[in-house]
């Protein structure tokens, strides 16, 4: 399904839904059109059935940030600054702040260079699978420019202060295995295996208890804004939910019987 002309969007019942960053020749800058596209995405996911969300770009990259072509035009008919703020806001920080709260659990699958506010669509993900091929740079010193689309609230809180300052002050690119020491990916993929270990690794997520894992994905989203009483307080009020579907008896009775349980998201 085509969002646009910069999105595509495939979705499976019951499975993970993909939405591919689709303009390569601009190496999935995050364009006006492709924040839009991603966007509308969610719109159709959320009212679906699909238990994951998969985030890919096309054409050997994931982003490469910010979008090159909308700074020049900026500069050269001298666009007021509120205004150009403005449309910062109503693209970029609407989509990574949603992206950040969506209820269904994201997966960035990240085949290339995630730099820029590229690298922080990435972060804004619950969780970042890497090729051997992704890179990952905060370089918007490179272009004069400050931090967007997340970085001082997203960085710090995976890779620890000093290490967010020294990746943004230097605007280092890094690779993938060095991404995975800081802990910006969960997994590194060698190239030419990587569909295959994405389809195994999103598997674990799309066979598991869609109610209780979305309250569980919420709840870790969440824990570090929280004192302990209140984890514990809205822990118990997603446990009674999870209590009253079908999957937790499905479970239950799974494992009594000594078979994999078959969760049907009710």
């Amino acid at each position: 399904m085509a969002l646009g002309d910069a999105v595509q969007l495939e979705l499976d019942a019951d499975g993970p839904a993909t939405i591919t960053l689709d303009q390569p020749e601009r190496r999935n800058a995050l364009s006006e059109a492709i924040a839009a596209g991603i966007s509308a995405a969610l719109d159709e996911i959320e009212g679906s059935d699909a238990r994951c969300v998969l985030l890919e770009g096309s054409g050997g990259s994931f982003s490469a940030g910010g979008d090159i072509e909308r700074m020049i035009k900026g500069i050269q008919t001298d666009a007021p600054i509120d205004e150009r703020v403005r449309a910062l806001e109503r693209s970029t920080n609407e989509l990574i702040g949603r992206l950040v709260s969506f209820p269904i659990p994201t997966i960035a699958l990240v085949d290339g260079a995630a730099v820029g506010a590229g690298a922080n669509l990435a972060l804004a993900c619950d969780m970042q699978l890497a090729s051997e091929r992704a890179a990952f740079g905060f370089v918007f010193r490179q272009v004069g420019l400050s931090v967007d689309a997340g970085t001082s609230y997203l960085l710090p809180r995976v890779v620890g202060e000093n290490v967010a300052k020294e990746l943004v002050l230097t605007g280092d690119i890094i690779g993938a295995d060095r991404a995975h020491e800081l802990g910006l990916v969960n997994h590194v993929y060698d190239a030419d295996e990587f569909d295959e270990a994405v389809e195994t690794f999103v598997e674990k997520i799309t066979s598991g208890p869609p109610v209780a894992l979305r309250h569980a994905n919420r709840l870790l989203g969440e824990g570090l804004e929280k004192s302990l009483e209140q984890a514990l307080t809205d822990e118990a009020v997603a446990q009674g939910i999870a209590f009253d579907t079908d999957d937790h008896e499905e479970g239950v009775t799974a494992f009594l019987e000594d078979r994999d349980p078959e969760f049907e998201g009710r």
